[in-house]
């Protein structure tokens, strides 16, 4: 398989796991472009300006990675970027419902469009965005979860709020 992948998600804030499933489709597309959706109905702890720098500086010795944010429905942005397939990192099969759901959904609207589905690798399937958020808020030790620049930026975060 070639060509452009959509990896879309809050990514609040970006994690290993998320690194993995990026690392691994960079192994079945051409280019993975990381797409932050700016949702308004979640509440997220960085904004998306913060998440977009999180991730360039985490990912910047990444070849073929474009990272990007949108609005409104993934299908149609991956029109917009030539894209051939939506890429989604599952951690568990708690996941899959609702992934299957939206593939669905998805296919629905164009059937010209794949998802691709990858397992988060076996060391980062209980990581989560909420969960290291959580652990980072009452001061547990992050490292190694996330990039370093994303561990700074958490920390900063929360010594700001506490």
């Amino acid at each position: 398989m070639s060509g452009i992948a959509i990896y879309p998600g809050t990514f609040d804030p970006l994690t290993y796991g998320h690194v993995d499933v990026v690392e691994r489709g960079l192994k079945i597309f051409d280019k993975v472009v990381i797409s932050i959706l700016n949702n308004k109905s979640k509440k997220p702890l960085f904004s998306v300006d913060e998440r977009l720098e999180l991730i360039r500086e985490s990912l910047k010795d990444f070849d073929r990675v474009e990272i990007t944010s949108f609005e409104g429905l993934i299908i149609d942005y991956a029109v917009k970027q030539n894209a051939q397939a939506i890429l989604r990192g599952m951690r568990a099969v708690s996941d899959f419902e609702n992934e299957f759901q939206m593939a669905m959904f998805n296919r629905r609207l164009n059937r010209d469009i794949q998802t691709v589905f990858l397992m988060t690798g076996l060391r980062w399937i209980f990581t989560s965005s909420s969960g290291i958020k959580e652990l980072a808020s009452f001061g547990g030790n992050i490292h190694g979860l996330v990039p370093p620049f994303v561990e700074k930026k958490l920390k900063e975060k929360f010594i700001k709020t506490v």
